[in-house]
């Protein structure tokens, strides 16, 4: 079990629900009943893409990483291959029900998530890929509740993407004694950025937020200058707190923040990279 919840990363679901939460609501919301076949999909989804990962990496992991569940023995990489089908396939149907939208671009997500783990460990642009499959997951998201995504779905989903690439680059680079700081560390920045173009929210409710994410951001920015482990998985967590930022006003930030903290505890159970 315990195998089974390494590989799947399993401390990084509760931003994926997180995601779906924000674009939900951002879209206009709808009936509840909806939203969770949306994260049920997303979770199947985001878990068979972590297994494929594992799959397709088993040999690059036997040399550079021999604690991972499969080079270790821990699981047989045939059970991971099932696994990784079997959740992929049962999270693409979950949004069949939800509308021709949803299952187009469901179908969009998929593909990405599978051409991303095929190829990640042979392009540089592969957090462009990572920050793709949100975006999209965004769109999934709000398609769910009927009709294109509105301009405050897309500002944020793109936002989201931004904070995606500057924290894939700096996870690309976690394992050096010094992370290197390029510009891509400013996208990480881009959600305070744009937290301000949401009409109809009020000001100081966005400001406290706002701080809080950049505070958070900035805190996990210096453990990793000063070589802490923890610096990448903060950052992981902390896209709960981008969500929240991206839906202040809709009267949920308690469930964000619950969500960030459950990221984090649940990264003393399972790694979150």
């Amino acid at each position: 079990m315990r195998a089974l919840l390494v590989l799947g990363r399993i401390s990084n679901l509760p931003t994926v629900w997180s995601n779906c939460l924000a674009a939900w609501l951002l879209a206009g919301g709808g009936p509840w009943s909806r939203f969770v076949l949306v994260c049920l999909g997303a979770t199947f989804l985001y878990t068979g893409g972590m297994f494929l990962n594992d799959a397709v990496d088993q040999s690059f992991d036997r040399r550079y990483r021999p604690e991972r569940p499969i080079p270790s023995g821990h699981i047989a990489a045939r059970t991971v291959w099932i696994c990784s089908f079997i959740s992929l396939l049962s999270g693409w149907a979950m949004f069949f029900p939800l509308g021709n939208s949803a299952m187009l671009l469901s179908s969009t997500l998929l593909g990405a998530v599978v051409l991303y783990d095929w190829v990640h460990k042979q392009t540089r642009f592969a957090p462009v890929l990572m920050a793709a499959c949100r975006f999209l997951l965004y769109l999934v998201a709000a398609s769910a509740v009927g009709g294109p995504a509105n301009r405050a779905v897309l500002w944020r989903a793109v936002a989201m993407a931004a904070y995606v690439v500057g924290l894939s680059y700096l996870a690309r680079g976690e394992s050096k004694a010094t992370p290197s700081m390029g510009w891509t560390v400013g996208l990480l920045f881009v959600p305070v950025a744009t937290a301000f173009l949401q009409p109809g929210s009020a000001f100081a409710t966005v400001l406290a937020f706002a701080v809080v994410q950049a505070l958070w951001t900035l805190c996990c920015l210096l453990r990793l200058v000063s070589a802490i482990p923890s610096g990448v998985p903060g950052l992981l967590a902390g896209i709960a707190l981008v969500d929240g930022l991206a839906a202040v006003g809709h009267g949920l930030t308690a469930v964000f923040l619950a969500l960030f903290v459950l990221a984090l505890c649940l990264q003393r159970l399972a790694p979150a990279t």
